[in-house]
């Protein structure tokens, strides 16, 4: 078959496969991202019905939902990918995501239908995270067995630029709406632009779509009448294909699903939240780095066709334990270098009786701390100051350690409503004005952010991105196959990127909240691209040999 040959120019169909496939899953990142940009609006608009921090999170935990069910999305329509065809499947699913996307951009809010509203919205984005479950490994499936023998990597790379490419598209359409009505009629009405135009983007996807043949290995395998008849039982329930599925999520996606969620999103929460640079200036800085950083998923995924995709991936988790501590202190030096000289010098520590501390993890607001310890180590969490733990003695009350200066805690047990506000109010304004005294700022000043310094950190950090992501989809590919490859790749790809990187930005947000300390969320990636570094070097072989067709 001519498609065998690499040593030939892309041809007309090959590239038509890659816009297609390409501009497909943007659209359908496009569509996902869009409710996580807009999720403090839509909290607004459809948990009204909650008070303000309960209605965020709920929100949230709904954005949330869509990464939960993506691998049920995955074994769903790769079985039907393995029985009827690629194209055909990804063609369904691209139709539920955007109907999905604009029939939130319509739906009537809580203000209009009570509870109905948040019940169909959820609904909508459990269909958006089943849809994209199934869309990923279609098209990664559907590109590689166009792609030609020893070109798979490149092929494939175009696939995995367009998750970034979705997030920046769906950034652009709404600042563009933002700025053409207004900051007002955006939040009233104008949110549901970019829902409703994406009737337009769904439109010329299934146009393009239609057009296309399905894939060559599938035909010849379907001509053969070798296709699976029952696709989950083959990749789930023989062991020679389920511990394929094993390796493949522990000894690949866990940890580069970490590596690209780190690199992207928990920078940018890091910026904002822990290093109090400004919303847009942190904005820009990621977009900056995600523009220098994104043609190297080409790189990559080229380069896997030459050396091997494994050395890359492993190299790429292996890079992320060793410097993450440092990169992330380098980033708190460049992007706020007045906090960096503080935590230096005056450190903070929080000395209290174990017993009277707390789990800190309170994304609601709602929970109300009344120990010494949890009261200490809540007004530091409030003014996002970074802090290190130190025990004290039994029964005695908390105490706040900021350099030389101690400031005992206090008990809000037995305390009226008026006293209990008083106290609260006095210990924040010492609090307050021993972290002044001691150097920590309020927040980052925009003149002292090396913005050339944390564009070079944020863009290696989106490097490492594209060394784990680039190879993944060709290796994910190559490791399974044709009769059940749809099914058996998608589910360790949805479950490390849905589960393992989804959850991230949670677990880490919780990590720091538990123990005080800013730097301590990035154990959580360091641990599982760890535990893939070590996995995959020892048990995961090489792919890029591997021949697709004959890998019936």
């Amino acid at each position: 078959m001519a498609t065998l040959h690499a040593d030939r120019p892309m041809t007309a169909e090959e590239k038509k496969v890659i816009f297609a496939s390409s501009l497909g899953t943007v659209f359908e990142w496009y569509d996902f991202y869009l409710y996580g940009a807009l999720a403090a609006i839509i909290a607004k608009q459809f948990f009204s019905g909650l008070d303000e921090g309960s209605a965020f999170i709920f929100a949230l935990l709904a954005f949330a939902a869509g990464f939960i069910v993506r691998p049920f999305g995955a074994i769903f329509f790769g079985r039907l990918g393995d029985m009827i065809g690629r194209k055909y499947t990804f063609l369904v699913t691209i139709l539920i995501m955007g109907l999905s996307t604009f029939i939130v951009g319509i739906l009537p809010n809580y203000t209009s239908i009570g509870v109905a509203a948040p019940v169909i919205l959820i609904g909508l984005r459990l269909l958006q995270g089943l849809a994209l479950g199934g869309e990923y490994g279609g098209a990664a499936t559907y590109v590689a067995e166009h792609a030609p023998h020893g070109k798979r990597g490149a092929y494939t790379a175009w696939i995995q630029t367009t998750a970034t490419l979705g997030l920046f598209l769906s950034l652009l359409v709404i600042l563009g709406t933002r700025t053409a009505i207004g900051e007002a009629a955006f939040a009233e009405w104008g949110w549901r632009v970019p829902f409703i135009v994406s009737i337009v983007l769904l439109a010329v996807s299934v146009y393009i779509r239609l057009s296309m043949n399905e894939s060559p290995a599938f035909v010849k395998m379907k001509a053969e009448g070798r296709t699976s008849k029952a696709p989950l039982a083959e990749s789930f329930g023989q062991w020679k294909n389920l511990k394929i599925v094993i390796l493949a999520l522990i000894g690949l996606t866990a940890g580069q699903a970490v590596v690209w969620y780190s690199g992207q999103f928990y920078a940018l929460f890091f910026l904002t939240q822990s290093l109090k640079v400004d919303d847009s200036t942190a904005n820009i800085l990621v977009a900056v780095s995600l523009l220098i950083g994104t043609p190297f998923f080409i790189v990559f995924g080229s380069l896997s066709d030459k050396i091997g995709r494994k050395p890359i991936i492993m190299l790429g988790c292996l890079l992320a334990v060793l410097t993450y501590f440092p990169v992330f202190q380098a980033l708190t030096k460049a992007a706020n270098p007045d906090l960096y000289a503080a935590q230096l010098k005056n450190q903070v520590v929080v000395k209290a009786d174990a017993h009277e501390c707390s789990f800190q993890f309170n994304p609601t607001g709602t929970v109300k701390f009344i120990s010494s310890c949890d009261i200490a180590k809540q007004v530091l969490a409030g003014a996002s100051v970074s802090y290190d733990n130190s025990p004290g003695a039994a029964g005695a009350p908390a105490t706040i350690q900021i350099g030389a200066t101690e400031i005992v805690s206090y008990s809000a047990k037995g305390l009226s409503a008026d006293d209990a506000k008083t106290k609260a109010a006095e210990f924040k304004r010492a609090v307050s004005d021993a972290l002044k005294q001691a150097g920590y700022p309020t927040a980052a000043d925009p003149l002292k952010v090396d913005q050339v310094k944390v564009t070079i950190i944020l863009t290696y950090l989106v490097i490492l991105v594209t060394m784990v992501y680039g190879p993944i989809a060709a290796m994910l590919v190559e490791m399974f196959p044709t009769r059940i490859r749809y099914t058996s790749m998608s589910l360790p790809y949805h479950i490390g990127n849905g589960w393992f990187g989804g959850l991230l930005p949670t677990t880490a947000f919780a990590i720091v909240a538990q123990t005080g300390n800013m730097y301590n969320g990035l154990w959580y990636p360091i641990i599982i691209a760890g535990m893939t570094f070590v996995i995959g070097m020892l048990f995961v072989r090489e792919t890029k040999d591997v021949d697709i067709y004959a890998n019936d």
